[in-house]
C-alpha cells in the first residue's frame, strides 16, 4: 500500500509512482515523458518490456522503470500497481487482429487495471477512451471503448476520462499513414469526406494526462479532447497532398465504393481502414457542444499548423530539405 498521507485531492507529490498501461505505445511515450518532467517516478508496462526500453532515458537515471505485463491478467496488473499512487491506463487498438480483442482489451481490460489500481490504494486513475465511445453502439470498437469507461467507474469512481479526437504526432497512424500513400498512390481517396475532425496534439493529450492526475476537480469527470482546428477529412488530405509537395488530387468516394473499400480493410490490413472505421468515420470526431475539454484541465490546444508541416516534410520528394508547395 502507500503512504497514507497522500490526500486524494491532493497533487501528485514528486516523486511519486505512476503506474501507465501501455506505456510503449504512441501516446504512451509521450505520456511517460511527461510524467517524468512533471517529477513523478514513471512504471511503464508493455507487453514485451524489451521492446520498450527506449522509454528510459525520457527521465533521469532509475526515474523510468519498464516492465513487461498485460492487461489481460490479473496478476500483472496485480504486480504492475503494486506501490503506485497513480495510474494511467492507455490499453487501446483500432482494429482486431489475432487475439487482440476490443472487448478482452478496452472493456474488461480497461475494468481490470482500475480495480488493481483501487485494490493498490492508488488515489487517481486516468483512462484513455475515444470521443464516440458508447456502450450501446452498434460499432464494436464505439462499444468496447464505453463499456471500458463503465468498468472503469464502477472500479475506480473518481476516476478520469479522457477521450480525445484523433490524436496527431510524429508517430501517429493516421497523417502518416495517409502521405506514405501519397507517395505511391495517384490521388488520396476521401472516404466519407465531409466527415468533421478535431485532431489533438499527442503532447496536449499527454499534458492532460498529468493535469488530470494532479487535479481534485477532474475526479470521476470525462473531458473531450480536441485541437483549434475542425477539418473535413476531405480538408485533411488536401492539406497532406499540399504539405508533401506530392500534390495528389483528393478524390471523393461514393458511399458504395468506400462501404467496398472497407470490407476489403477488414480482411487485408493494408487498406485505409475497415468497415468499423468507416461507421465511427461518418458520425465525425468532434468534441460535443458544452463538453469540458482541454482548457478546463489547463491545457492550450497546440493549432495542426505549429507541428504538421514538420512532422510531414520526410514525405516530400528529396526528402525533408526539399520545398513545400505554396
Amino acid at each position: 500500500m502507500i503512504d497514507d498521507s497522500i490526500s486524494m485531492a491532493a497533487p501528485l507529490p514528486q516523486g511519486a509512482l505512476v503506474t501507465v498501461i501501455g506505456g510503449a505505445g504512441f501516446i504512451g511515450r509521450y505520456v511517460v515523458q511527461a510524467l517524468a518532467r512533471a517529477g513523478c517516478r514513471v512504471r511503464a508496462v508493455s507487453r514485451h518490456a524489451d521492446s520498450a526500453l527506449f522509454l528510459k532515458p525520457l527521465g533521469d537515471l532509475g526515474q523510468i522503470q519498464v516492465v513487461s505485463g498485460t492487461i489481460t491478467s490479473d496478476a500483472d496488473m496485480a504486480a504492475a500497481f503494486a506501490g503506485a499512487a497513480a495510474g494511467v491506463n492507455l490499453v487501446g487498438i483500432l482494429a482486431e487482429s489475432g487475439s487482440q480483442r476490443f472487448d478482452a482489451l478496452q472493456a474488461q481490460g480497461a475494468g481490470r487495471a482500475a480495480r488493481a489500481a483501487a485494490a493498490a490504494g492508488a488515489h487517481a486513475f486516468v483512462q484513455m477512451s475515444a470521443i464516440g465511445a458508447d456502450a450501446g453502439s452498434r460499432i464494436a470498437y464505439a462499444r468496447s471503448k464505453g463499456a471500458g469507461e463503465q468498468a472503469v467507474l464502477a472500479a475506480f469512481p473518481g476516476a478520469t476520462i479522457l477521450r480525445p479526437s484523433l490524436v496527431a504526432g510524429p508517430e501517429d497512424q493516421f497523417f502518416n499513414r495517409f502521405a506514405g500513400m501519397a507517395r505511391i498512390a495517384p490521388f488520396l481517396p476521401a472516404i466519407s469526406g465531409s466527415s468533421l475532425f478535431q485532431p489533438v496534439y499527442v503532447r496536449d493529450v499527454a499534458d492532460a494526462v498529468v493535469a488530470a492526475l494532479n487535479s481534485a476537480d477532474a475526479r470521476g469527470q470525462t473531458f473531450e479532447l480536441g485541437g483549434p482546428d475542425v477539418l473535413s477529412f476531405t480538408a485533411i488530405l488536401q492539406m497532406i497532398s499540399d504539405l508533401t509537395g506530392l500534390e495528389r488530387p483528393v478524390v471523393p468516394l461514393s458511399d458504395f465504393t468506400s462501404g467496398l473499400l472497407a470490407k476489403m480493410g477488414d480482411v487485408l490490413p493494408f487498406m485505409p481502414m475497415n468497415s468499423d472505421q468507416l461507421a465511427m468515420l461518418k458520425q465525425g470526431n468532434v468534441v460535443a457542444p458544452g463538453a469540458k475539454g482541454l482548457a478546463d484541465l489547463g491545457v492550450t490546444p497546440t493549432p495542426l499548423g505549429a507541428f504538421v508541416p514538420a512532422m510531414l516534410e520526410r514525405f516530400r520528394r528529396g526528402g525533408r530539405f526539399a520545398k513545400a508547395s505554396a
